[in-house]
């Protein structure tokens, strides 16, 4: 299912990726072209820079307490996000054990400076109380938030990230759901500037952040 690459089943799911990939790339090169120069990233060992930083869209998620998570909420401090689904067996709670073994690794001057978000790509099965005890399970300080397809979607496009769920039905209660496996950096700009790709590694990662951090 979820891997380092995505699921190469050729199918409608194929056909709906290849298109939101096709529209994401419009809308990167779109984006791209008015966003700002930015300053360039420090030297870092796992992270992959991004030669200028990615304008996006203003959007509204719901988070699992019932906050609102808007672009304004990343702003002011570095964002690692990661769309995925609490059903995921294997990619999502791999790489969230992975980002929790990162922060702890962090001084808590640095996490002041940093957010992790899990956004949900599966909203009917992942209520906010579902979220909630799930994104807890691997750290209390990570933020939990998903929304509807109108909403999800054009941030993925922005970001580069795509999903594809099976279609669900009584004949079909334990669907999949492929999604990217990379997280996405966001700086305190607002603007997506790099990925974290997998096979993540929890040292590298903080080292990663602990530098980002103490750049600005």
């Amino acid at each position: 299912m979820n891997r380092t690459r995505m699921s190469g089943r050729l199918s409608a799911n194929a056909a709906i990726l290849i298109a939101a990939l096709a529209a994401g790339l419009g809308l990167w090169l779109g984006m791209r072209a008015f966003a700002p120069a930015g300053p360039a990233l420090p030297a870092l060992q796992s992270a992959v820079p991004f030669p200028r930083p990615r304008a996006l869209p203003e959007f509204e998620l719901a988070r699992s307490n019932g906050a609102k998570l808007t672009h304004a909420d990343w702003t002011g401090r570095w964002t690692v996000a990661f769309f995925g689904y609490t059903n995921c067996p294997d990619v999502c709670p791999t790489t969230l054990s992975t980002f929790a073994q990162a922060w702890k690794k962090l001084d808590p001057a640095v996490r002041e400076q940093l957010r992790f978000d899990f956004i949900s790509v599966d909203p009917a099965r992942d209520t906010p109380e579902q979220l909630a005890r799930y994104v807890a399970y691997f750290n209390k300080d990570f933020v939990a938030a998903t929304g509807s397809d109108e909403a999800l979607m054009p941030l993925t496009r922005a970001l580069g990230l795509v999903y594809s769920r099976q279609a669900p039905g009584t004949d079909n209660p334990n669907y999949a759901v492929d999604h990217s496996a990379s997280a996405v950096i966001i700086d305190p700009d607002g603007h997506e500037v790099g990925l974290l790709r997998p096979p993540f590694d929890a040292a590298k990662i903080a080292a990663d952040l602990d530098v980002l951090a103490r750049s600005r």
